[in-house]
């Protein structure tokens, strides 16, 4: 059975104000991981994820999930019986009832086919036994976001969508939150469809991502290729960067260091002790990369990688440019002035530099 998701759908809306919008999208997205659909307001995030879920029908329209067709040109198959979980901005719990019970519901909804050992696993998953006695206007907006991811997941979905899930919350709510859905793509093999428009929250959650822009695809792909593109119509601006991916190797306790190892080299961060020996990601913004023709030591800049130059585009601004650097396997993106680019004579091909601050990585 084929593992991938194709969604091929397109639907023009009626003018409001002189305006008018239109949906065209052909994807072919994974079967599993956590795929992200980004895009400005307006872009058709959420318009293509009620397509998916079948609550906006449309005429011209193909969806196909590992193998099952919900859509086509001769079938439809209606919300209720596509076998997925779909949680929202705001938690939606039913306020009258206590946490277990709006997870009673969804066991009601998944026909009696979740075993105890599944409900208990995602009670532990997402750290919510304290609160299920408690009613929705009992517990914080992490906690009430938690218990509707939950209760999602015990409907034992085929795929699961995530509609700008953390808008609603706070920064502090926000970290909260996000360890749990790192473990839900880790633990659980079905596709998420997660819809943001945060680039913090893609580069850290996703595996996938979709680009809308004025709705129609503007880039796909897995998200390290995507996010080190320099062509996107709609850019990153001041958040454009890279994700890599690496693993601990050192620690110095003294100065509070990690060293990672990623297929382009090392790079040295502030210690996390949540940090582990697993796979970890590592975001580079590229206004935080600086170049340099000869390797330095007389600066305070703990990284500094070996890089080429493959690729020169526009910046945020007119004073501004983005290099894209080719690192071992990986890429980088460097911010610079053109005046800077011009006193370098940085050009595709020139062997150089780049300097990486410690403490811009993101982790």
């Amino acid at each position: 059975m084929p593992d991938n998701i194709r969604a091929r759908f397109h639907i023009a809306f009626p003018s409001e104000r002189g305006q008018s919008f239109c949906l065209d999208v052909d994807a072919m997205l994974p079967g599993s991981g956590i795929i992200a659909i980004f895009g400005h307001s307006g872009s058709g995030k959420t318009t293509l994820l009620r397509c998916i879920a079948g609550l906006q029908k449309i005429d011209r329209g193909r969806l196909i999930v590992n193998g099952e067709t919900w859509q086509d040109e001769k079938n439809f198959l209606p919300t209720h019986k596509r076998q997925l979980g779909y949680v929202f901005q705001e938690a939606s719990l039913f306020p009258h009832l206590c946490g277990r019970d709006n997870l009673e519901y969804a066991l009601k909804r998944s026909g009696g086919h979740c075993q105890p050992k599944m409900v208990q696993r995602v009670i532990a998953l997402m750290g919510i036994e304290p609160v299920l006695d408690r009613y929705p206007d009992q517990m914080s907006g992490g906690e009430r976001q938690r218990v509707a991811i939950a209760r999602a997941l015990l409907i034992r979905p085929r795929l699961l969508l995530m509609d700008e899930p953390l808008a609603s919350l706070d920064m502090a709510r926000k970290q909260e939150i996000l360890p749990y859905l790192e473990r839900l793509r880790a633990e659980f093999a079905i596709p998420i469809l997660y819809v943001s428009h945060s680039m913090y929250e893609v580069a850290r959650l996703a595996d996938y991502l979709l680009v809308l822009d004025k709705g129609r695809v503007a880039a796909q792909g897995a998200v390290s290729d995507v996010l080190s593109q320099l062509n996107l119509p709609l850019g990153f601006g001041e958040e454009a960067g890279v994700v890599l991916t690496g693993k601990v190797l050192e620690r110095d306790s003294r100065w509070h260091l990690v060293r990672i190892g990623f297929s382009g080299g090392e790079l040295w961060l502030p210690d996390n002790s949540d940090l582990g020996k697993e796979a970890l990601r590592v975001r580079i913004l590229a206004r935080d990369v600086s170049l340099a023709l000869e390797a330095r030591d007389d600066t305070s800049v703990l990284n500094r990688l070996p890089v080429e130059v493959c690729e020169i585009g526009a910046g945020s601004n007119e004073a501004t440019a983005l290099v894209r650097l080719k690192c071992g396997d990986s890429y980088i993106i460097a911010s610079l002035t053109r005046k800077s680019l011009a006193r370098l004579r940085i050009e595709p091909g020139m062997k150089v530099w780049a300097q990486i601050k410690s403490a811009a990585i993101v982790q």
